[in-house]
């Protein structure tokens, strides 16, 4: 049942790009209302597993309009964004970071190019996010890092069913009141409802090409920064 300004949960590539094309213009400030600003902190926990250094070669996966790739990009280390979205790509091309067009299943890198990869909310996203794990471990050298920052599953019960009636009711309704586009964060709702919780996902990233797997939630549960090797 897609439109145009929405994708269903099973994630056809060019409708998921298409919905974020639609939603370019203000997806920053939408991220930040909807998050009650902990986005930036996100962001830069997320830099710091990373645990980059000056001259690294680092790619940042789904990275949108580049914001988080300038967050990565303060540690000195070399970082390209990379997204499916040409829109979101064009929406932050006044940023001062190389960006590349490119499908996570089927990234426009050689092998090893990178010592360290990320993705943040977008490995959700990929149609098929086994097969876009396996890609990242390709395009990483052995012995580089991985850090996916994700919604994931709160982890006391009370706050947890608080947490998805938000999902549900109130940030459609928020994202309508500021976004170009509220109906692509209903889809969005759905998907994090939808998503492997942290000890899930943990066994997928360590089942397709990682090692070393480890978890850290942050605000209670709400994002989980997943940290892995590539063997």
């Amino acid at each position: 049942m897609a439109t145009s300004s929405r994708a269903t949960l099973e994630k056809e590539p060019h409708e998921v790009a298409s919905m974020f094309d639609g939603v370019a213009r203000r997806y920053d400030l939408t991220n930040t209302v909807l998050s009650f600003g902990q986005d930036r902190s996100w962001r830069k926990l997320t830099r710091r597993a990373l645990n980059l250094k000056p001259g690294e070669r680092v790619l940042d996966l789904a990275a949108g309009t580049g914001v988080s790739t300038v967050e990565l990009a303060r540690s000195g280390a070399w970082c390209v964004a990379a997204d499916f979205s040409k829109g979101m790509l064009q929406a932050g091309s006044d940023r001062d970071v190389p960006m590349v067009a490119g499908d996570a299943m089927h990234l426009p890198f050689a092998d090893a190019s990178f010592d360290a990869a990320t993705i943040s909310f977008g490995l959700r996203n990929v149609s098929d996010f086994q097969a876009g794990l396996r890609e990242i471990a390709r395009v990483t050298k052995p012995g580089g890092r991985l850090v996916v920052c994700e919604f994931s599953t709160p982890v006391f019960t009370p706050f947890r069913t608080v947490y998805m009636e938000y999902l549900m009711k109130a940030l459609p309704a928020v994202a309508r009141a500021v976004s170009s586009n509220p109906d692509a964060y209903v889809y969005l709702a759905e998907s994090i409802r939808a998503w492997p919780n942290q000890e899930q996902l943990a066994s997928t990233i360590a089942d397709n090409g990682w090692s070393n797997v480890k978890w850290r939630n942050l605000s209670g549960g709400i994002v989980a920064l997943h940290a892995a090797t590539r063997p």
